[in-house]
This record gives C-alpha cells, structure tokens and sequence, in this order.
C-alpha cells in the first residue's frame, strides 16, 4: 500500500507515475479521493476549533462555580455539551473517512522504481544478461541435433498423468508417478539445499491454508480475490462463516512466509532475515484462460520453493540483485540456459517497484519463458503488514520486503526435461541431481 502522505503532497506526479503501469486499469478514484481529503481535512479542522473553545469553557466553568455563579456555569456546561456531540459525530465521521480511503488506495499498485524501464506491455521489457552452459554469460542455447519433442510427449511414458488427474480434479491438473514423481521431488530438495546451504535461508514449513487477513498483507486481497481458491471454514449447518474467519489456499508460500512479521517490531540486529519454504501453490487463474493449456505449463495446482527477505529499507535494492544471483544458481548448477529480464512498468506485477524475471530456454518451444520472479516491493508489503523495525534512533521505521522463486519446480522439471533429452526418448539427469534419484544417470 502507498503512503498517503505522497498522494497529499503531490498527488498528480503520483497518478503520473502509475500511469506508467499497465493501461487500462483505474488505479485511483481521483475525483472520490481528493474529496474525501477535503472533507478530512475540513472536519479536523472544525475538530480542532471545538477541542479549543472545549477547553477553553471547561476552564471558565471551574472559574464560575469557584465564584458562586452557578446559573452562568451551567449554561457554559449546555454549550461545552453541544460541543462534545458534535465532536463525537466528527469523529465517527472522521473514521468511516480513514476506511474509505484505506479501501482506495489497497485498490492502488506500487510506484515504479525510477531505474524501472518504462513501457505498456512485455514488449517493453529488458533484457539483461543470457548464460548458457556451453558458453557462459552472453552465450545462446545450444542445438539439440535433433527435433525436440515437447516435456509432455517426454514426460509421459516415465509417469505423467493428465487423465487420471481431469477425474480427480478436472482440467489443469497432474497427476505424477514413479520416475517423472521422483524427478519432481529431487527438484524441490535440491533446490532447498542449494539456497539453504548456501545462500543462507532458514528452510520453513508453512501452513497452506491462510486467514485473509495475510492476503491482504502481502496484496492479493482484496484487488485479487478472483486468482485465489476459497477454502470453506466448516460451521453448523446453515450458519455462515463470517467474512473475517475467510480461508483461502496460498497461491505462493510468499503470503504466509513474509506474514511472519505482521504486526511485528524487530531489532535492526536481526535484519536481513532470509526464509525459504517448498510448497503447492493454488491459482485458480481467472485471468488466463486459454493460455498455455497443454501441458505444466500453468496450472491450478504447482510446486515452488519460494525465497523471502526482510531486509533494511537502504539494503533492499542489494538484496533484489543477490536474490536474483540465487534464482541464477539453480539453473547455473543444473546446466539450463535461461536469460535475466528487467520487467518494464506495463508487465510489473501489482505490490512490485522493480521486478527481475528468469526465463529458461525450452527446445521444443524454441523460446524462453519464465521460471522465475524476483521482486523488491519496498513498504508497499510491511504497511499493510505493520513490519517494523527500530532503527539506530529507537524510532520505528517500516522494513522493505522482497520475494522471489528458487524456482518454480514445475517449470523446472518442464526446462530439465526439455533441455537433457536425448534422440530416443530417454532423460539424461543432470549431475546436480543424480545424488538425489540414487545415482541415476539416464531416466
């Protein structure tokens, strides 16, 4: 969520700036904002005046029954009563003015960074650097030899399954087995180790059913609420659950992850705090259908080991670069070309100021696509969430959060599968992995 203070004090660069960002989208009710400010604005004005002339008759009541002029001190204490109704509607008043605009602006997206590229879509991002395992920084993917077949046609015959899971569950679904199920868990514990034992993030188990309260925090309530999947709270029969008792499945370990200090203040000692979680995730993807249905592509139901920090707001832009540096690991260590993109304002997702995506070469589509978002949200996270910490000043100050993924293990199984086959079909597992599937060289 924004800082109001930046909307009060110039609020048409605000707008100017989030007009940047993907269009067309109402990012702000100007007209409803400015006049609910003059309204605040003009009712704590009057507050303060009655608060003063308040005080002012409370004194002279003291100073008239001190005189024995009762009569006159009650007529000052009818007219102080007055007063004090009036003071109780303004401020009733006063309250449901903060709820309307707290409802305006979690309707409102993060500013851009100013070092964000600007553009209106994915055609204005860029990108920044390309690895291949052949030829290091700067090198394209490597041919094949031969023509690629798809991770589904690959996948299949060692345990993938569609069908099963579209009577399980229905479409955008998966069902694994054996050697594909296999793969996939060898994926997500590498992939816990490599950031835990190396990059310093204590691995969390967390819960994957949330309070709407943490979506709110994290942003994907209420702007979101259609992407998520509801979880109905059991009651008594024919009793409703109320809104705030709300549960939802978590569409990324982010949401309960950086939760953690909600309504927390934390010593400046204790920052940077670095976690990471493997979990599911649940996105019913309202926004996307017809998109990329074939396959694991996009799916109702994925896996990812997700990293999060908590860090100083004058480090954030340093931890955004050594979060990306993480996500480049895993692919580095599992020999899969990819290349780093710098989002532009028009693709940036809702909370981020500045986003890097990783996107891994995949054969069979001859592109790139992305495995991988790592974004700085600045306070945009810790007001809604009320994450402090005391600085060197003993004042609270709001810390920035960053999440990203190391990866998603879907997409990654999708790059591996792709990327290590071989012309008769079979899998060559990447050396970082064999320790993981009890040596095995070839699925």
């Amino acid at each position: 969520m924004l800082d109001i203070t930046l909307l009060r004090k110039d609020l048409d660069a605000v707008v100017e700036r989030l007009q940047t960002r993907k269009n067309p989208q109402a990012f702000l009710d100007v007209d409803a904002f400015q006049s609910l400010e003059h309204e605040r604005k003009s009712l704590q004005i009057r507050t303060e005046e009655l608060q003063s002339k308040r005080n002012t008759l409370s004194k002279q009541i003291g100073q008239l029954k001190g005189k024995g002029q009762h009569a006159e001190a009650d007529a000052v204490m009818a007219e102080v009563g007055q007063y004090k109704t009036e003071l109780e509607h303004s401020a009733a008043r006063l309250d449901q003015i903060q709820g309307e605009l707290l409802a305006l602006l979690q309707a409102v997206p993060n500013l851009p960074h100013e070092s964000v590229p600007v553009g209106a879509d994915e055609s204005g991002n860029v990108e920044l650097r390309r690895w291949s395992p052949q030829g290091g920084y700067g090198a394209n993917p490597p041919e094949l030899g031969f023509e690629a077949r798809d991770h589904v046609a690959l996948a299949e015959p060692l345990g993938l399954d569609f069908e099963t899971a579209a009577k399980l569950s229905g479409s955008r679904f998966a069902v694994m087995k054996g050697p594909v199920a296999r793969l996939h868990r060898a994926l997500a514990q590498f992939m816990l180790d490599l950031q835990t034992q190396q990059h310093g993030y204590t691995e969390c188990y967390v819960p994957y059913i949330v309070n709407a309260e943490s979506l709110r925090g994290t942003g994907q309530l209420p702007k979101f609420e259609a992407d998520l999947f509801a979880a109905k709270k059991g009651g008594q029969e024919g009793e409703e659950v109320p809104d705030t008792q709300a549960l939802y499945l978590i569409p990324t370990s982010e949401v309960p992850l950086t939760n953690f200090v909600r309504d927390e203040i934390v010593a400046e000692s204790e920052l940077p705090i670095k976690l990471t979680a493997h979990s599911p995730c649940f996105r019913s993807e309202a926004g996307s259908a017809g998109r990329d249905t074939r396959g694991l592509i996009r799916q109702h139901q994925f896996d990812k080991v997700e990293m999060v920090q908590i860090v100083h707001p004058e480090k954030s832009y340093e931890a955004l670069e050594e979060m990306t540096r993480h996500a480049e690991a895993v692919l580095q260590a599992l020999g899969l070309p990819y290349r780093v993109i710098a989002l532009c304002t028009g693709d940036m997702g809702f909370g981020s100021a500045k986003t890097h995506d990783l996107e891994v070469w995949l054969p069979a589509q001859n592109t790139f696509r992305e495995i991988s978002s790592v974004s700085n949200c600045e306070a945009f996270q810790s007001r809604r969430l009320q994450a402090r910490f005391k600085n060197a000043q003993g004042k609270n100050e709001l810390v920035h959060t960053l999440n990203g993924s190391g990866l998603a293990v879907g997409r990654t199984l999708v790059a591996v599968l792709e990327n290590y086959q071989n012309a008769d079909g079979s899998i060559s597992v990447p050396v970082a992995l064999r320790p993981y599937l009890g040596g095995a060289v070839t699925l």
